[in-house]
């Protein structure tokens, strides 16, 4: 069955045709004046509605997708209205909406939507508060909200699976009132793992800890869009969190202050200040700072967590002479190539080189260039970019940062005995006994 013959087969057709695809998802409180800035989703997008007798209506389709995590690696993967995560769903506290979800999966499904406070019917959780989402069938959800906050939108039924492989959203309920602090740049992004083996074109959900790339928005860097903003901004970072992991989301540069959660904006005086916050499984948290000028690391601070596929359970070839291991291997895979005796951070320019390509569709451990050289990262890893000349609402990447004179450190010496430094004294050589016991039985353990 193809889409046109499924809309008309399935009544949908009515459906769609009710729904405009260029609506703005947020009107203008009246008198003209928006009252939120519109959030932005990076590498996303939010879904349009359409208002039918004062009720917001938005219709989202899970389905089957083709996914780019970075040039060079895609997968098969589910997700709602073309995408993973799927569109960002953004609405005002007092809404009325209507949800239609389409099931175009070859499985049944639901949808169940995190941290909203609903009738329990509309809670989506198969067969405890409705029955399952058949394949071709579209069910209509529809609440008022009573409450504002970060909050996100995922399946309820073979939750392991559907999750997996993409199935995710995230829903923004701005206040009724107008914040305290006014926010001039609204950003949401959306954690997830997976696992993707080398050589392979579809995420395996069987795997539970050990995941091959690690995404904000379900890209990897250098694919991950920079967070623009204004000297002076005032800027809200939401992070929600659907992975597997916690994550300690740490941003350079100024601090930020933690101003809200699945509850919504917290108090004044339950803002704390971090440069870094762990976001914990299913839960969101809202990050706000003053832009200051400059280009600012933002990433999760599990180091393997800024990596792309990598290889597990490896044997530490750190400090191993490996030459004549190498000799041996290339007998049998000519261009072997050994590394890791000295570190790995000559891995960024032997694979940029072509040197051992990895397996097809399989992203390098290791990407992304500078102003001043190989970044060596990936995952979840991208960079706020702070200018004094930004226009308002320009969003558009201003490229690498210019520092003024005399600010960027330097190189003053290349001698390793440079200078004068205190250190401490090396520990005397290291007699450890050799055991000499020999294997034996618990029976004194």
């Amino acid at each position: 069955m193809n889409r046109r013959d499924f809309f008309r087969n399935t009544g949908a057709a009515t459906l769609a045709a009710a729904l405009p695809v260029a609506t703005l998802a947020q009107e203008p409180a009246p008198g003209g004046e928006r009252r939120h800035p519109k959030v932005r989703t990076p590498n996303g997008w939010t879904l349009p509605h359409q208002v039918v007798d004062g009720v917001k209506v938005f219709h989202l389709v899970a389905e089957q997708i083709e996914h780019e995590f970075a040039p060079g690696t895609r997968a098969k993967c589910w997700g709602y209205n073309g995408s993973t995560p799927g569109p960002t769903i953004e609405v005002d506290e007092g809404d009325r909406v209507r949800i239609y979800v389409t099931n175009r999966l070859p499985e049944h499904t639901t949808i169940h939507w995190h941290g909203i406070d609903l009738p329990s019917g509309m809670d989506g959780v198969g067969g405890l508060t409705q029955p399952h989402i058949k394949p071709g069938e579209t069910y209509e959800y529809e609440f008022t909200l009573k409450q504002h906050g970060t909050h996100m939108y995922h399946p309820h039924a073979d939750e392991m699976v559907q999750m997996a492989v993409g199935m995710m959203g995230l829903f923004i309920i701005h206040p009724r009132e107008p914040e305290p602090e006014p926010i001039d740049r609204d950003y949401a992004i959306l954690l997830h793992n997976w696992a993707l083996h080398p050589g392979t074109w579809r995420p395996d959900p069987s795997v539970m800890t050990e995941f091959d790339l690690w995404t904000f928005n379900s890209k990897v860097f250098p694919a991950i869009e920079p967070l623009v903003a204004r000297s002076g901004e005032r800027v809200r970072i939401r992070v929600a969190n659907l992975s597997m992991h916690e994550h300690p989301i740490h941003m350079h540069g100024p601090r930020f202050w933690v101003t809200g959660g699945d509850g919504g904006r917290w108090p004044r005086n339950l803002w704390r200040t971090e440069v870094t916050e762990i976001v914990g499984v299913g839960q969101t948290r809202d990050l706000e700072f003053i832009a200051q000028a400059g280009d600012w690391a933002f990433h999760c601070h599990k180091s393997h967590h800024t990596m792309n596929a990598m290889g597990h359970e490896v044997p530490n070839t750190l400090g191993v002479d490996q030459r004549g291991i190498e000799a041996e291997i290339r007998k049998m895979l000519p261009g072997y190539m050994a590394m890791g005796e000295h570190g790995m951070a000559e891995h960024q320019d032997h694979t940029d080189m072509g040197h051992m390509p990895g397996p097809e569709n399989t992203l390098p451990m290791m990407m992304g260039k500078g102003p001043f050289g190989n970044l060596e990262m990936g995952g979840m890893f991208s960079v706020i970019k702070v200018r004094d000349d930004l226009a308002p609402g320009d969003y558009r990447d201003p490229g690498w940062y210019r520092h003024p004179s005399g600010t960027v450190a330097q190189c003053v010496s290349r001698d390793p005995d440079f200078g004068n430094p205190v250190r401490r004294a090396p520990l005397p050589p290291a007699h450890a006994p050799v055991s000499t016991a020999k294997p034996g039985g618990h029976e004194h353990h």
